[in-house]
């Protein structure tokens, strides 16, 4: 489920503390795992905006939780951005407001992908370890945060560096 279909598409807001999306996300992905669908969240969550809601999906879902957040620098994400269709959507100076680095979620533990990931690596790695190829329906939720990004939690939350 991404992000910016909720909040830019379909709602056509702007990413804000508090703002309509974020509730949206959350019902949207519940109503998802409680109807028997894997739920793939992406976007940018920023941790002071999106932490708690994310914090309360991975205590309240019981299958697998996932999070993953792609630690890539700002030189490495305009590089990247240059080769996707919406390249022409927002810029680099937009871009550069955006970015936080190591926004990282302080109640859930996330896999901390590094910028030398190629996008095999890092396909291969989420599909192994959240099973998404083998698993049943309802099983797991996964989150993938993009940096700049947000992280929420439960108590006991770790961090995860690297790829194995």
């Amino acid at each position: 489920m991404s992000q910016d279909l909720i909040r830019r598409i379909i709602l056509k807001e702007r990413d804000r503390p508090g703002a309509p999306n974020i509730g949206l996300i959350d019902q949207v992905a519940r109503y998802s795992l409680d109807h028997g669908y894997h739920v793939v969240l992406d976007g940018i969550f920023y941790a002071d905006r999106y932490e708690l809601m994310l914090a309360a999906l991975n205590c309240d879902h019981c299958g697998v939780s996932q999070f993953y957040y792609l630690d890539v620098s700002m030189d490495e994400t305009l590089r990247r951005h240059a080769t996707r269709p919406q390249a022409a959507e927002f810029g680099p100076d937009d871009m550069r407001q955006w970015h936080r680095p190591k926004d990282l979620l302080s109640s859930v533990s996330e896999r901390v992908i590094p910028e030398t990931s190629t996008l095999q690596q890092t396909i291969s790695t989420i599909l192994r370890e959240t099973q998404l190829l083998h698993a049943r329906a309802s099983s797991p939720i996964t989150a993938m945060r993009a940096a700049p990004a947000a992280t929420i939690g439960c108590p006991g939350a770790q961090h995860q560096d690297g790829l194995e």
